[in-house]
């Protein structure tokens, strides 16, 4: 019987092993869009990614007959345990071959590390929480996924479930199109009232105050969000560091700030789905992946609604289908007539109410998986 080693992540050259061995997984996987290996790097950093200051992890990875057959990180987020009042660890970047064995040392691994820093549940994936790459895919296999959403393999979800855990919370991807969206009667006359009634004003982002319009986010993403399961705050350094990340990508016109009468009151972050791009440049962006951006931007036909948010004290007002509109008329105007809305929690009772409204269709869905570890 071959044996299995389970081993930490000590040097640079091993964290390159465990960012590179998914290209081993995925070879014959043709939906699979590999990651910039610059931006993995970065991600996993402990001293460049803020999310570091408030939270520690421990990378591990496995090997039979001496080749690397799987990896998963442990992940301890403490500012989602003084948001929370839990003792919730995750684990996440969760790779393995189709080997049960394999799967439960990795996630055993993840659960002795977590045991030692005080934890008593196991949850996940998170890459490395829920402001990133968040969740495992579980409906929704023949398509690639959009910017900055997961995919794996399928069996992925027989390993999870074998080892114990069980659905903590389902996440909805929603496909949108212009068309079908446009011919919803309710949404129409939805924003036409609550347009009139409200008098909101939309306005997209200026790139020339950059940082000033990064200061608006900031107030509405933490005040929108929190009251949603699973919510951790955005430190402003980890705002500012995701803006830098985004800020070369970033399409102006479809990043959206709602103010009624001088006060800011909602805000939508819509981006151009690069995966569609990404996916030849094979993790790599230099040298002439760069190129690719500048060249190829032209090619892409869907985007994403990353995030939508009307702050609490606004929200029940219909101001939502205001936004829906002026993303799709916008997203319109520069020619991407598919979209995506994700993620949304299953029992987000407005966000989903308002993607049907859009006649959208629910065509993926991602899962949160979770297992007590106390004994």
């Amino acid at each position: 019987m071959s044996e299995i080693e389970i081993s930490v992540v000590k040097s640079d050259k091993e964290l390159m092993q465990f960012i590179k061995m998914q290209w081993s997984i995925y070879k014959d996987y043709k939906h699979w869009v590999p990651p910039l290996i610059m931006d993995r790097k970065k991600l996993l950093s402990k001293t460049k990614n803020p999310f570091f200051k408030h939270a520690e992890a421990e990378y591990f990875l496995a090997k039979k007959d001496g080749r690397i057959v799987g990896r998963i990180a442990a992940i301890k987020n403490n500012l989602h345990n003084s948001t929370h009042n839990d003792k919730v660890g995750f684990f996440g970047f969760f790779e393995s071959i189709n080997d049960q064995q394999v799967a439960n040392m990795l996630l055993d691994s993840a659960k002795s590390w977590l045991l030692l820093k005080g934890c008593d549940k196991m949850r996940g994936p998170a890459n490395p929480s829920s402001n990133d790459e968040y969740g495992l895919l579980v409906d929704g296999f023949d398509d690639e996924p959009r910017l900055l959403m997961t995919y794996n393999p399928q069996y992925y979800i027989q390993l999870c479930e074998n080892y114990g855990f069980r659905k903590a919370k389902d996440l909805f991807a929603y496909k949108l199109e212009n068309k079908k969206v446009l011919s919803s009667e309710k949404l129409m006359r939805g924003f036409e009232i609550a347009k009139k009634r409200s008098g909101i004003k939309i306005t997209h982002l200026d790139m020339k105050s950059f940082n000033k319009e990064l200061e608006k986010v900031k107030y509405v993403y933490n005040k929108a969000w929190a009251p949603n399961w699973g919510f951790v705050p955005l430190t402003d350094e980890e705002i500012d560091a995701m803006a830098k990340d985004l800020k070369p990508l970033v399409e102006p016109k479809i990043v959206l700030f709602g103010e009624i009468n001088g006060e800011l009151v909602g805000f939508a972050l819509v981006m151009l789905d690069y995966n569609q791009i990404f996916k030849s440049m094979n993790g790599k962006l230099f040298p002439f992946g760069f190129i690719k951006l500048l060249t190829e931007k032209r090619k892409i036909t869907w985007a994403r609604i990353i995030t939508l948010g009307i702050i609490p004290e606004y929200q029940k007002r219909g101001l939502d289908s205001v936004f829906y509109m002026e993303i799709v008329e916008r997203c319109a105007d520069i020619g991407i007539y598919l979209g995506e809305a994700s993620w949304i929690l299953e029992d987000n009772e407005m966000m989903n109410r308002g993607a049907k409204l859009m006649n959208a269709e629910q065509y993926k869905t991602y899962r949160i998986y979770e297992l007590d570890i106390m004994k």
